[in-house]
């Protein structure tokens, strides 16, 4: 059994000369994209010989589990999965605080740490892979990837663990402590606001 794809409105799902645009689609530049958020469904056009005579259609499926896609300006909370000196991976995981069947990937690049010293900003001194994060939708990036920012004070690192295996206690907008071994590490630590504390 094969997992139907998963797309958001704005995705290039295929060109004009493969697929015929079907509902929740529409084309530009001899492409087709899709208009919604949803599950891509092709399905071939036959005559009642068997033979197909025409293009496949290619249409999206709206599902309410999938109707739930990072829109630009909203809050999300991520999982920092990687990083590298220009920029950090994550893998979105809310939207304000509900949870995602689906997964969507964000970017935050070394320019959208914070608002201030952008030049000054290094990637491994912000965030480790494992760290929970709030970040906010600046743009649609490439194919199911949202470029994010942690600028604001409100946002950045909320949940660390440090080497140590303990969760680490914020001690300033710019480090951590773990309450275990006392170890301090550099992170662009959030100050949270109430309406994203889980209750």
């Amino acid at each position: 059994m094969t997992v139907p794809k998963v797309c958001v409105p704005g995705e290039r799902l295929c060109s004009v000369e493969e697929c015929a645009p079907g509902p929740g689609t529409s084309v530009r530049l001899g492409y087709v994209f899709a208009t919604l958020a949803g599950y891509v469904r092709r399905t071939d056009e036959s005559s009642s010989t068997g033979v197909s005579t025409l293009l496949p259609v290619i249409e999206v499926v709206c599902d309410t589990r999938a109707r739930l896609v990072p829109e630009i300006g909203t809050v999300i909370t991520g999982k920092i999965m990687s990083i590298t000196p220009k920029l950090a991976r994550c893998e979105i995981v809310f939207i304000e605080s509900t949870p995602l069947k689906d997964v969507f990937r964000g970017i935050i690049r070394k320019e959208d740490v914070r608002a201030t010293e952008k030049d000054k900003v290094e990637i491994y001194k912000s965030f480790r892979p494992g760290d929970m994060i709030l970040a906010r939708v600046i743009s649609l990036g490439d194919s199911q990837s949202y470029l994010l920012s942690t600028a604001e004070n409100e946002l950045g690192v909320v949940v660390a663990r440090s080497e140590a295996g303990g969760h680490m206690v914020p001690i300033s907008w710019c480090e951590m402590q773990c309450p275990k071994s006392h170890v301090k590490e550099l992170r662009k630590v959030a100050r949270v606001q109430p309406q994203f504390l889980q209750t």
